[in-house]
């Protein structure tokens, strides 16, 4: 059974029974039942045209979903309209569903629930595990959200900031139960940018492969997190950082920038250095300029002062961090990195530990709790 085919195509079908008139939650439910009956049937008996199977499928079972609700009884009409076997259009609304599954009404949450159940094609157990949730309560966002979007037209263009920005929370994701979801953003992402000409799509897309080509470096074999300055760069994937950057250029040529577009090209700075001493801060500073003047986000100010403190050394930093708000997620823990660099260990140490306290994961306390450890023994000796 070919799992990547039928996750290839769910969107693509799900789009067709929307534009034919089906309501969302229905249509989504039809081709979920297709996909079941074609788990069953293909291996025995595979279709010469997949696709049209899928929509000839799920069609039908849209119309048994239909004239078993009483409550929609007038859809019963459409029993005469179901098309005749043969190829299906070439025309792929797929991009239709990205709009939908972003619609501003959902939560964050939600939006990234449902682009991963109805445009990638992932069940509503392995989206679960994805989040760590049980399976029922996944299934009832997922309802839920379905319910939302159902009576929504595809009237309008949708909005591409918003799509990015599920895709991009999808993406940091990375990987947990049996989907490695930052691998599903690329390719949706890979998805959407076929079917878009849009800079900020690219410069996500380039932003997704750069940070994912350093995916091998950022943990050691005991599973703790290695800092970006002491990574092995040879165990970064060179292939996808090529690509990144050819992607990026082009998108930078169309000087339209924006922030996903400003985020890559400092990706591609720490992408194109040979050692961490050789990376260009004072240039990666100008982007976050740039990424500052877009979006005005106090976490963009965060990360510049770190690259302030490797730019023009650490009082610079520390004095670019004192005007930010104490309570940033990251600002303790890097002014620790900063007092460290300063040569102020006891304040440092102190910091780490601090920052431990309040982090965010285990792995990341883990690594803060080592870095107040060495600098405490350092102290010692």
């Amino acid at each position: 059974m070919d799992e990547a085919l039928l996750r290839s195509l769910t969107p693509s079908v799900l789009a067709l029974l929307v534009r034919r008139g089906a309501d969302f939650a229905a249509a989504e439910d039809a081709v979920q039942d297709a996909l079941v009956e074609a788990v069953r049937v293909w291996p025995a008996d595979p279709p010469r045209d997949p696709k049209g199977w899928l929509v000839t499928v799920a069609w039908r079972k849209f119309l048994d979903q239909s004239r078993a609700d009483t409550a929609r009884r007038r859809r019963e009409d459409r029993a005469g309209e179901e098309p005749a076997p043969g190829p299906t259009p070439a025309a792929d609304d797929t991009l239709r569903l990205y709009f939908l599954c972003a619609h501003p009404s959902l939560t964050p949450s939600s939006a990234v629930a449902l682009t991963l159940r109805a445009v990638g094609g992932l069940t509503t157990r392995q989206i679960a595990r994805a989040y760590l949730v049980p399976e029922a309560t996944m299934a009832q966002r997922i309802s839920r959200a379905k319910r939302t979007v159902s009576g929504v037209r595809f009237d309008r263009p949708g909005d591409v900031a918003t799509v990015l920005r599920v895709l991009y929370l999808v993406f940091n994701e990375g990987y947990s139960g049996d989907v490695d979801l930052a691998a599903e953003a690329i390719r949706l992402t890979r998805q959407l940018a076929a079917g878009i000409d849009h800079p900020e799509v690219a410069g996500l897309l380039a932003l997704m492969l750069l940070h994912h080509a350093r995916r091998a470096g950022r943990t050691a074999p005991d599973g703790s997190l290695v800092p970006l300055a002491e990574q092995d760069r040879g165990r970064w994937d060179t292939r996808l950082i090529a690509e990144g950057v050819a992607i990026l250029q082009a998108a930078l040529a169309r000087d339209r920038l924006g922030e996903f577009q400003a985020q890559a090209a400092i990706a591609a700075l720490h992408a194109d250095a040979p050692t961490a001493k050789e990376t260009d801060w004072v240039q990666i500073v100008e982007w976050y300029d740039e990424l500052l003047r877009l979006t005005g986000n106090p976490v963009v100010r965060l990360n510049r002062a770190v690259a302030v403190g490797e730019a023009d050394g650490p009082r610079a930093g520390l004095a670019a961090l004192a005007e930010l708000d104490g309570s940033l997620p990251r600002h303790t823990a890097v002014a620790a990195y900063l007092h460290e660099r300063d040569g102020d260990l006891e304040t440092a140490a102190r910091l780490y530990a601090e920052a431990a306290h309040h982090a965010a994961n285990l792995a990341e306390r883990d690594h803060l709790t080592r870095q107040a450890a060495r600098l405490n023994a350092r102290r010692r000796h």
